[in-house]
């Protein structure tokens, strides 16, 4: 799964740089507003982000296709695990509406994993990218697509495609990532990033959330990775539990840190390191074609 849960954690009082204000504004208000009119779905609103209202008044905007049911059961994640619907084969033509009702200028896409699908849903995410650019001429796109397996025929859709930037997230460093993400595997996300950008996807990225107990030397290793699979942009940011069923959070990870994590990848040569507590996958994703 490649949604990141933002519900507040359950056994620990958040330190007050987790604090955020409530969204508001114009451009917020009006977008609210459609969302809430026409029944719009974005992870914005249903992950209930503290980024949302910064994110929406610069136009960019978070939807999750290929249903609500994830097939993975990671310890992260507040997304619903289970057997999933069917497809919604209208569903590129719903994002792609939506992104026009609300005048997104970039979007980002992200799924629930199907492995129950014979193409892991990457026929729905061509499709999907197709419809946003046919409708919206002029919206950027960032897909923060699942692993599909590692399958590279499934990958080669997105390729095909050829979204602006291209994400898969790492969420953890590699000791935890059987607890973490139990149905994924670290060197295989390595290799889809790696192979994007062999495949000629311009612009990759990946995302950590910290605070499960990994170490530091762990966190550098994971960039250096992250690097080596010529990765140009990464976010790094605080996890919070969903609920008393998830992972709990180990540390509250200090605004020093994060700052001293964003320091190094930049010396590691990423184009772009979004690092603090609140950061996101799509957190200022507008700034990364740069």
């Amino acid at each position: 799964m490649n949604t990141e849960t933002l519900a507040a954690p359950v056994h620990k009082p958040k330190p007050k740089w987790l604090r955020v204000k409530l969204p508001t504004g114009k451009k917020y208000t009006e977008l609210r507003s459609l969302v809430d009119k026409y029944d719009l779905h974005t992870i914005c609103t249903s992950g209930s982000c503290p980024n949302m209202g910064e994110c929406w008044s610069e136009g960019t905007a978070t939807f999750m296709i290929l249903g609500n049911v994830c097939t993975r059961s990671c310890g992260f994640c507040g997304v619903k695990t289970g057997r999933p619907d069917t497809l919604d084969w209208e569903e590129p033509e719903k994002v792609a509406r939506s992104i026009k009702l609300m005048k997104i200028k970039h979007a980002v896409i992200t799924s629930v994993d199907r492995d129950d699908l014979k193409d892991m849903g990457s026929i729905m995410w061509a499709e999907t990218v197709k419809a946003i650019r046919r409708m919206n001429p002029d919206t950027t796109l960032e897909t923060l697509i699942p692993d599909f397996q590692g399958n590279e025929r499934n990958i080669d859709r997105i390729v095909e495609v050829a979204p602006e930037v291209v994400s898969h997230n790492m969420e953890t460093v590699k000791r935890l990532t059987r607890e973490v993400r139990i149905q994924a595997q670290y060197e295989r996300s390595l290799g889809v990033l790696k192979y994007l950008k062999e495949q000629g996807i311009r612009r990759t990225k990946s995302g950590i959330m910290l605070g499960l107990g990994e170490t530091e030397d762990e966190v550098i290793q994971t960039l250096r990775d992250l690097r080596d699979a010529d990765v140009d942009v990464v976010t790094i940011g605080q996890y919070l539990q969903p609920s008393k069923k998830h992972l709990a959070v180990k540390q509250f990870i200090t605004p020093d840190q994060f700052k001293k994590y964003e320091t190094i990848g930049l010396e590691m040569g990423f184009r772009h390191v979004e690092s603090s507590a609140l950061v996101r996958s799509s957190y200022k994703a507008q700034k990364h074609l740069n």
